[in-house]
């Protein structure tokens, strides 16, 4: 059990039948009235974001998480399997968990987040910026370039996206994961 003035950033807690992250929080102390505390809580299963009032003092129920860093392995059509680079056990985890699975390649870095209580996988999230190698994509056009024209690009791990036309087949390019967008190209 904590009450209010254990809020941190990062902090989960048991809330509403869910497990949720506290992502911004402000303690508020009115002229007129009693504290409270402003919350935008993110359900960890769905990445929801609710806001939520908590009365100075209130008791929560706080959930242990830990992340672990894994590495993928493959994917079958039971899921997708990874390995912890620590211990060397595997785990499987379903395509809903992974906020990017388009983008994941062989032997890429992820971070898993797991309930610590019950040892079950939550969340698998890639780092911010992935690098990926464009496999197929249309020449672009000399002189074509006055306004921010993009075009698709297919990726090494199947995905597509809109790259700036100066972009060609075989660059490298690193791939915002959050928002599946071009960031730059590697040199």
């Amino acid at each position: 059990m904590a009450s209010t003035a254990d809020f941190k950033n990062g902090l989960c807690l048991e809330y509403n039948n869910g497990l949720y992250m506290i992502t911004e929080f402000q303690h508020v102390k009115p002229g007129k009235g009693p504290a409270f505390v402003r919350t935008k809580l993110k359900n960890v299963k769905t990445g929801k974001v609710i806001d939520n009032t908590f009365t100075a003092g209130h008791k929560i129920v706080t959930a242990r998480v830990e992340k672990r860093a894994h590495q993928f392995l493959y994917k079958d059509d039971m899921g997708y399997h990874f390995m912890n680079s620590e211990t060397y056990e595997q785990v499987m985890i379903q395509e809903e968990l992974i906020n990017a699975p388009t983008l994941m390649k062989d032997g890429q870095e992820v971070d898993i987040l797991f309930h610590a209580e019950t040892e079950s996988p939550l969340t698998c999230e890639l780092p911010a910026y992935v690098e990926l190698q464009i496999t197929y994509t249309e020449p672009g056009i000399k002189g074509d370039t006055a306004t921010n024209a993009t075009k698709a690009a297919t990726l090494e791990t199947g995905a597509e996206i809109q790259v700036p036309l100066f972009i060609n087949q075989d660059d490298r390019i690193k791939v915002d994961t959050r928002t599946h967008s071009y960031g730059e190209r590697v040199k």
